[in-house]
């Protein structure tokens, strides 16, 4: 085995993106194992000091992997971090989706080497449910580990009638996901209804979810069926649950336990037979330690937790995702991807996601619609080396242009403001100094909305 193994000292300073605030002390033992590969399920202990990785009988973890160098990795165990480097392997080693050469990792971690993905994870860890062969669950599709793995969750919620919270930042595809569970279960003959909360100013919450009644309040001059009751015999999806006040939650409470519903204005609840899965941006751990999200409440949601990863963290992906646009929005037509749109497609930092990489998509093809190629110069995106469009164009009409020039203004502030609240829609409407819904409606103008 490997002789260099030493305990580790002081921590080598690699700069990493990654890691933020002061590192937690790792345990003293964890287990690095094949997340997926041809030697799915082996793994070793690790403690502190050096490992190697590779085909050689002389390595720490060996596999039979060909894509794998003989040495292909070495993994440092340090009191607080993770040392990888790669040991000028003829592949590459790469951590979400970016090769490195050395880089610092911590608890959880997946690196890819060859055919094969390693994952960093406590002894008693079991490595769950093992990810799906196939490449769509519904209308999502994604070919990546994190993916197929969250096919995996999702296949197992939709066997059961339990309540799903899904994870993630705007435009992971929550709600399609969401589509694709109720779709696969025994409830997929009836309606799915969606309730998205950042989209309602907050006083119409309650009516929205439960209904009220004519007269209840003032413009109430009819009675409205909510979302509970619409869904009934199929599944509701509360979207942006963090948006959710205080004094509502009780009754979200209340209609999951007891499956009761109270419409506004009534006297009386009514039973709903429904199945609730709820989705949110936000680091709803940190709203329930804040105080801010009842904790039982989310228990109790949170039955099946699924989090989708953002796309730069899956851009292996990314071909797969422009293929189904392309299908999608030149149904039976051919449109070569060339390598360098691709290349330029991995490069963006995606702060929309999959739905800001559709409207991409959407856009390049709509300037050129009988395109064959989806040339780089067609996906707008600001990255060096792409050519610019000339800010104004004498040939263009004055309202066609200018209209041209605020929604890419709009885009472009819309993508920064995004970026800086992590998503969080009701801190870009407050830094923004507009109201929420009206945000949300430029974000979905633009494509970026959840």
């Amino acid at each position: 085995m490997n002789d260099s193994r030493r305990p580790g000292g002081d921590e080598p300073g690699v700069p990493t993106d990654m890691l933020t605030g002061p590192p937690e002390m790792l345990p003293s033992r964890l287990r690095l194992v094949v997340a997926d590969g041809p030697d799915l399920g082996r793994g070793i202990t690790l403690t502190r000091g050096a490992y190697v990785v590779g085909k050689s009988t002389g390595c720490d973890l060996v596999l039979s992997d060909r894509t794998v160098s003989r040495r292909h990795l070495q993994l440092e165990v340090h009191h607080h971090r993770v040392l990888c480097r790669d040991l000028d392997s003829k592949n590459g080693s790469y951590y979400n989706g970016a090769r490195f050469q050395a880089i610092e990792v911590l608890l959880g971690a997946s690196l890819k080497i060859g055919m094969t993905t390693l994952r960093l994870v406590l002894p008693e860890t079991r490595l769950g449910v093992a990810p799906l062969g196939e490449t769509s669950f519904g209308r999502v599709v994604g070919q990546s580990l994190r993916m197929r793995e969250v096919f995996a969750l999702a296949q197992r919620a939709a066997a059961s009638d339990a309540p799903v919270l899904i994870l993630g930042e705007t435009g992971t595809g929550k709600e399609e996901l969401a589509a694709a569970i109720h779709g696969a279960s025994r409830r997929r003959d009836g309606p799915f209804v969606v309730c998205d909360l950042a989209a309602l100013s907050r006083n119409l919450i309650e009516s929205e979810l439960f209904g009220h009644l004519r007269g209840s309040f003032t413009g109430a001059t009819a009675d409205r069926t909510g979302a509970f009751v619409q869904a009934q015999g199929g599944t509701i999806f509360i979207d942006e649950l963090g948006e959710l006040e205080a004094e509502m939650q009780p009754r979200l409470l209340r209609a999951l336990d007891r499956k009761q519903i109270k419409p506004v204005g009534a006297s009386n609840y009514r039973p709903v037979d429904v199945r609730v899965i709820a989705a949110t941006q936000r680091p709803i751990d940190a709203e329930v330690q804040a105080g801010r999200f009842r904790q039982d409440l989310y228990y109790r949601l949170a039955v099946l937790r699924i989090t989708l990863p953002p796309l730069r963290e899956r851009k292996d992906d990314i071909p797969l995702l422009v293929e189904r646009f392309i299908a999608e929005f030149q149904p039976g037509r051919t449109v070569e991807v060339p390598a360098e749109t691709l290349s330029l497609l991995r490069e963006y930092d995606w702060p929309g996601n999959v739905r800001e990489l559709r409207n991409t998509v959407e856009r390049a093809l709509a300037m050129v619609p009988d395109a064959r190629r989806l040339n780089p110069q067609l996906l707008e995106l600001d990255l060096p080396g792409v050519a610019e469009r000339p800010a104004a164009d004498t040939d263009e009409p004055f309202h066609a242009a200018k209209d041209r020039l605020v929604r890419a203004w709009e885009r472009e502030y819309l993508t920064g403001l995004l970026r800086r609240t992590g998503g969080n829609v009701s801190e870009a409407a407050r830094r923004a100094g507009i109201d929420r819904v009206h945000l949300y409606r430029l974000l979905k103008k633009h494509g970026l909305e959840n």
